[in-house]
């Protein structure tokens, strides 16, 4: 007698292996759907014009960065994927060893360079990094940490992205640069609800906090990195003002001073492709950026030559909790033949930016052909369980 049997196959690829080596330590900030305010009434950035924009609206959960991108993190990056360095993600400026380096040394030649830290450097934010590494190291996170190209994941870098400064991250990213309004609201807002309710300074307070050694000891408005004025210009470890804690209303540490942070804000000016920084650094004082405020103030937006790096300026990375599998065309959570025939239905065409993901241009090259089959077919059946019913 033949019965009816279930079998529940469940489709999934058994990864073994070592842990990552970067720990990316994320905070939560939601409250999704919050107003932003106007940023930039009064302020200076790098360069002129400064458009003023609504910053810090947010209609999605995310996680940020609780802390700076650290030495640490970037050589483990550099020793992964820069052993021959075709993309200049080392600068020499890094091995600098007074308060202009970040620590980073670099040895051997090319193929076979090794990365190191002076001691003490560890827990520094990393500098001289240029906006393009910073995506690039993103896409590092993005793509679990591998040694394969820094060229995909939550950015595509061509370059001709790159030159007329257009590129943009891509749906389904784990891992990003912020976006403008991410790093503002997780530095300001009150984190009092769906509201449209900021703090003037990323340590939860509307006066500057106090300028002075870690850890600290302004219990009101909170202790930070800057003005150079307790005898110290160089930056600190990251989250080393824990008296307070001298953090945002989101838990982040050191949105305020010790280096600037790059941000996605984009403006092409006078031949500059220029991309955003927040937060000011160790020799930030009041008054640098507008009549009585600091670059900590919120109202201070900042833009600087995106293909550059400077002594000054780090990074901190979002993760997308829920990220949307590549090659998942109705973003129910499983990449099969129904994303394959949105692929087919739009093959050859070039679709819009808004509906490019649903139009099958899964690769973000404004083109629907085989780098988007190659790219479904690489994440095929991802995050699919099927029921088959067979006899027995």
């Amino acid at each position: 007698m033949k019965t009816k049997v279930l079998i529940i196959l469940v489709v999934g690829v058994l990864l073994v292996g070592t842990a990552p080596a970067v720990d990316m330590e994320a905070v939560a900030v939601d409250n999704p759907c919050n107003s932003g305010e106007l940023s930039s009434p009064n302020s200076v950035g790098a360069y002129e014009p400064l458009p003023d924009r609504v910053c810090g609206a947010v209609d999605y959960v995310y996680k940020i960065g609780k802390y700076e991108v650290t030495n640490a993190q970037y050589c483990e990056f550099l020793k992964t994927v820069a052993a021959s360095d075709p993309h200049g993600l080392y600068d020499p400026n890094m091995a600098i060893t007074n308060e202009e380096g970040c620590g980073i040394t670099r040895s051997g030649s090319e193929g076979s360079y090794t990365y190191n830290i002076m001691p003490g450097r560890a827990n520094k934010p990393v500098k001289w990094v240029s906006f393009w590494d910073a995506c690039r190291f993103a896409n590092w996170l993005h793509n679990g940490q591998g040694s394969g190209s820094t060229e995909m994941g939550a950015y595509t870098l061509t370059s001709e992205g790159i030159a007329n400064n257009t590129v943009t991250r891509s749906v389904g990213w784990k891992w990003a640069v912020t976006s403008e309004d991410e790093w503002y609201k997780a530095a300001y807002h009150k984190n009092d609800g769906v509201t449209g309710n900021y703090w003037d300074y990323p340590t939860g307070s509307d006066t500057p906090p106090t300028a002075e050694a870690p850890p600290g000891t302004d219990m009101l408005n909170g202790s930070a990195n800057y003005d150079g004025g307790w005898g110290d210009i160089e930056e600190t470890n990251v989250g080393a003002y824990t008296a307070k804690p001298s953090s945002s209303p989101y838990g982040t540490f050191d949105q305020g001073g010790n280096a600037w942070e790059w941000n996605e804000s984009a403006l092409n000016w006078e031949g500059y492709s220029l991309r955003g920084v927040r937060g000011g650094e160790a020799s930030s004082n009041v008054g640098e950026g507008a009549p009585g405020i600091s670059a900590l103030h919120a109202m201070f937006r900042g833009l600087t030559p995106a293909n550059e790096g400077y002594n000054d300026v780090g990074l901190r990375v979002v993760e997308n909790p829920e990220p949307i599998n590549p090659g998942d065309a109705d973003r129910n959570g499983c990449v099969n033949f129904v994303d394959f025939a949105f692929l087919a239905n739009h093959w050859g065409d070039w679709p819009q930016p808004s509906t490019q993901w649903q139009d099958g241009d899964f690769y973000d090259d404004d083109v629907v052909d085989m780098n988007d089959l190659s790219l479904l077919a690489d994440f095929w059946l991802d995050g699919c369980t099927y029921l088959i019913i067979g006899e027995n």
